[in-house]
Order: structure tokens, then C-alpha cells, then sequence
């Protein structure tokens, strides 16, 4: 207590507890050590600054009152979601900082299939989301990344994010409708064509499009509080193929054809290093949740157990170690038009070397699309970290052998530092294509993965002491690689305070976000330092 006392002796910090304490209860608002540290990282890194103090909302009227008060009393304002960030999305740039815990805005408001709309707030997860419109034969376009399980639809907002239903319908803003967001100074922004009274929001492009906005500006431009997304109906049928390229090269050209014939509702691909680090894993076959789910997702009891049979005879080793794997899924609402789009897929990698492999690993992903977030450390509890680049079709293979060709370049130092990479790749709508290589490295785990990886699964790994001379490495190589993504002027997700977003505009562009910002954040307290904003009086 006498901790918590000393760090509310700032100017208006006593004052502050008990305002924000009347608002949303004593219970959710949280002073103690603890709770202000692990708000204060992200899984690539600690904060220099603690944020002061960590509250929770329970609804819109109390996240804008929240915001006003604090702000008010010259705070600055941090909005986290699930604490997936590993770009410094979230992380108080000053001690003067209130973290907005949104967990227990996780409502989903209203479902309507009369308007095809479904509103939720901005804490609620995709898998809650995607069971309550499964219910309803319902699905958003875009229907989430695989940190689902504790993701929320906020923070993929303003973090934008890929996977499920991107090769179709783009990444998680393009499914939205309306949003209402929350200013600095407490005030509130509603989005689009909002029908009677306003509270039925049903068309996103009515005017400018306010909505983009606050698409990806990492709640720097304002605070998510709720979010209005289109519906489809459920794809009646799916199928999945997996294909083994010899080479980078090879795979990334079969990728970018099917993104161009857009027969995919997603594609997930690896490199050899990626190939490794899953076969050092805990095995599929003995995972009987896995094998389970793989039953459960098909349409008859028989099938399922055929595919769970198929899963567990041919494990994991159907892939070369050196070769290039890609899973490949398609839905649609006839069998046939999805046999012609997998038809379409087998051709493409056949033209480009491809061998067709057992879809074990693709039948998983759809069966269990957002697994618990044991991936966030390594096989064997080593630290792990990505970086990305949403890449233009053309650009990719180049992209990809330059980083190569880093990697090559530094392999001494990395191996003396026992440091391994990895590749994963997707495609995105019709013109699109991520590159994410990862980083594992032998660093211990903190605070924040021990509150999202299952306890059960991190008491079989090794905790390892801090490292930061090899941290000092990779931090490094990340920069590096960056920079490669740089000069090909790729797109960013979750841009946070890694990527070199504002610096990379012309000069008009950032006269509007400034203005955007000045309207918004006169302040500039709402997440400081985000997307290159200056981070005023920060630490």
C-alpha cells in the first residue's frame, strides 16, 4: 500500500483514483505493482516508463468518461485490447499514463441479419465473436487473425490484422461498417449512414470515409469503443491442399497466382526454418483436442474420424525439411465452385513446381482456428518476436532474397548467439502478400506471456535468464530488415512505435494527420509516440 501511495503522488494522482473509481468502481481501477508492469510491455519489450495506474470500463459512457477525466487532469492515455502487440502498440511513453484495460468491453451488441450488420464492443474477441454468429449461420468477411482466442476486434482495428477470409475479402478494416470512437477530450465520433435515431448503423460509405481514419492508427487518433462489421452468410462448403515448393522463390510465385486468381480464402505458407521450429513442438498426433476438432469440423462423424485417421498415420513428416510448404483453403457457397477453385490452386503449383502433400495442417487451421497462444515462445521456451511487410505482388521474391541474403551475410554472429529465423507468408486479397520472418532467440520469458501462454504448456519449457546481448542482436536485425521492406515501400500492420509510418509520408499527408490529430488529441495524449506522432513530455 505504501508502494501504491508513492506512485500516486504526482500532482492530481489521489484525486485521479477516486474520480475514475466513482466512475467504474474501486475493483477496476488497479494501482498495484504488478498489474502496472505487466501493462507496461509488450512481448517484444518492457516500457522504460510504468504507467501510473490500469482501468477497466465497462461501456461506452464509462470509457468517454474515463478519458475526459483523465486527460483533464493531464494524463496521458494508453488503450490496450488483448496485449498481443510486439511493436510498442500500447505501451506508456510517459509515468504520467492511464492504461485502459478494454477486457470487459467484450459485448457483443446486436446481431442483424435483417441489415446483415453485427455490433460489438471494442474488447470483444474474435472467437466469441465468430461463436455467437456461427449460431446464426453468420460470419463477418474477415473473421479474424489466429491469436482469436484473446484478440480483440479493437485492437485488430487499430492494430489491422490478416488471416482468416483476407485472400477473399482484405484485412479486418474492410469489413467494417461504422465505428464510435472516443476523443481526448471525452467526446464521441459515430461513422457512417446510422439509420433511424442513429443507432442501426448499416453503410460505411456515406461521405468521406471516416471510418479509414481510425483503421489502423493504433488508438492514436482515437479510442475504439464500438464496432459495426458487415455479415456474410456462413460458406456452405470448404476444402483444403497443401503443396511442397522446392524453394522461397518458387513458393512466392505460386502465391502471388492464386492471389491473383483470388480463389483463396486464405493461404498460410512456411519456410524450412518455420518447417523446424513446428517439428520440434509437441506432436499433433498426441494432441487429442486437435484430433477432436478435426472430427468435429466435418459435416458426418465418419468423415471426421477418416480425416482425424489420416492426421494421425501421417504425423508431421510429410514434408522435406528443406522444402517450402503451403496450405491452401477455399469456401464458397457450391461444391462445385469450390472444386473448381481447388482444381484452379493444384494447377498453379504444379506450373510452378509445386508437389501436392498430405493437408493435414491445412484441415487444422479451419478446425481449430484460433488454438490456445502457446506460439508466443519458442519450441522450447526461447523468446520469440516477428516483424512484416504487406509486400506487392511483384516485389515479394526480391524482398524475400534480400533478407536471405542479410541472414546469409551475419550467419556467424547469429549462430554464435544462437539465434534461429523463420518465415511465414499469406496472401492478402487480390494484390497483396505478407512476409513475416521471426526471430527466436534464448531469452527468458516475462510477465506478459505467462498471462496468455496455457500454464499446463509453460511448465514443460525452460525459463531462461535475460540476454541482452542477443536481444541487442535481433533488435538490430529487425531494423535491418525493416529497412529492406523500406526500400520496396511495403504497407505495415500493427505499425505502433516500430515502423517508420509518419516519416514515410509526403508532406501533405502528414499536414492532414496532423490536423486529424489536432482535432482529435489537441493534447497528444492518446497513445503518444504511436505512428510517429511526437510523444510529447515523454520519459
Amino acid at each position: 500500500m505504501q508502494q501504491d501511495a508513492q506512485v500516486m503522488a504526482s500532482a492530481n494522482g489521489e484525486d485521479l483514483v477516486e474520480r475514475l473509481s466513482a466512475i467504474v468502481g474501486a475493483d477496476h481501477v488497479r494501482t498495484d505493482e504488478a498489474t502496472r508492469r505487466l501493462f507496461s510491455e509488450d512481448i517484444w519489450l518492457s516500457a522504460n516508463a510504468v504507467t501510473a495506474l490500469v482501468v477497466a470500463p465497462g461501456n461506452t459512457q464509462q470509457l468517454s468518461q474515463l478519458v475526459a477525466a483523465a486527460t483533464a487532469a493531464g494524463y496521458a492515455i494508453a488503450p490496450r485490447g488483448a496485449g498481443m502487440s510486439y511493436t510498442g502498440g500500447y505501451l506508456p511513453a510517459q509515468e504520467r499514463t492511464v492504461t485502459l484495460d478494454l477486457s470487459r468491453m467484450n459485448r457483443i451488441l446486436k446481431i442483424s441479419r435483417e441489415d446483415m450488420t453485427v455490433t460489438v464492443e471494442a474488447g470483444a474477441t474474435w472467437k466469441d465473436t465468430n461463436d455467437a454468429l456461427a449460431a446464426e449461420g453468420l460470419r463477418t468477411p474477415f473473421w479474424g487473425p489466429m491469436s482469436g482466442l484473446s484478440s480483440t476486434i479493437g485492437g485488430g482495428l487499430s492494430q489491422l490484422n490478416a488471416m482468416f477470409g483476407a485472400g477473399h475479402y482484405g484485412t479486418s478494416s474492410e469489413s467494417v461498417v461504422a465505428l464510435t470512437i472516443v476523443a481526448a477530450d471525452g467526446s464521441l465520433i459515430r461513422t457512417g449512414a446510422r439509420g433511424p435515431g442513429g443507432e442501426t448503423p448499416f453503410y460505411r460509405h456515406y461521405g468521406p470515409d471516416l471510418a479509414g481514419l481510425f483503421c489502423g492508427d493504433g488508438g492514436t487518433l482515437g479510442i475504439k469503443a464500438e464496432v459495426t462489421m458487415r455479415l456474410i452468410t456462413m460458406p456452405a462448403h470448404e476444402d483444403h491442399a497443401s503443396f511442397s515448393f522446392p524453394n522461397g522463390e518458387a513458393l512466392l510465385k505460386a502465391m502471388a497466382e492464386v492471389a491473383r486468381k483470388g480463389i483463396a480464402a486464405e493461404t498460410c505458407a512456411f519456410d524450412p526454418g518455420l518447417t523446424m521450429v513446428r517439428l520440434k513442438r509437441a506432436s499433433l498426433v498426441s494432441d487429442v483436442k486437435t484430433l477432436g476438432a478435426v472430427v468435429a469440423k466435418e459435416k458426418s462423424f465418419g468423415k471426421g474420424l477418416l480425416a482425424a485417421a489420416k492426421i494421425a498415420v501421417g504425423g508431421r513428416n510429410f514434408i522435406a525439411p528443406t522444402d517450402y510448404p503451403l496450405h491452401v483453403i477455399c469456401e464458397g457457397r457450391s461444391k462445385g465452385a469450390v472444386e473448381a477453385d481447388m482444381a484452379e490452386a493444384r494447377r498453379i503449383a504444379a506450373a510452378f513446381g509445386g508437389s501436392e502433400v498430405e493437408n493435414s495442417i491445412a484441415k487444422i487451421i479451419r478446425a481449430m482456428p484460433f488454438p490456445a497462444l502457446n506460439s508466443m515462445v519458442g519450441p522450447t521456451g526461447e523468446a520469440w518476436v516477428p516483424v512484416h511487410g504487406v509486400c506487392s505482388l511483384s516485389t515479394a521474391p526480391a524482398i524475400f532474397a534480400e533478407i536471405q541474403a542479410l541472414y546469409a551475410s551475419r550467419k556467424a554472429e547469429m549462430d554464435a548467439a544462437e539465434i534461429h529465423t523463420g518465415f511465414l507468408f499469406t496472401t492478402m486479397a487480390t494484390n497483396g502478400l505478407i512476409i513475416e520472418p521471426v526471430f527466436f532467440w534464448p531469452q527468458g520469458w516475462r510477465p506478459v506471456h505467462e498471462s496468455a501462454i496455457e500454464p499446463a504448456h509453460l511448465a514443460r519449457l525452460k525459463q531462461r535468464p535475460e540476454n541482452p546481448a542477443a536481444t541487442a542482436f535481433v533488435t538490430e536485425l529487425r531494423k535491418a530488415v525493416i529497412a529492406i521492406f523500406q526500400r520496396y515501400g511495403t504497407g505495415h500492420f500493427q505499425i505502433g512505435r516500430t515502423y517508420p509510418y509518419r516519416d514515410s509520408r509526403d508532406a501533405l499527408s502528414k499536414t492532414l494527420l496532423d490536423a486529424v490529430k489536432g482535432v482529435m488529441d489537441p493534447g497528444s495524449q492518446l497513445n503518444p509516440g504511436v505512428l510517429g506522432f511526437p510523444a510529447k513530455g515523454a520519459a
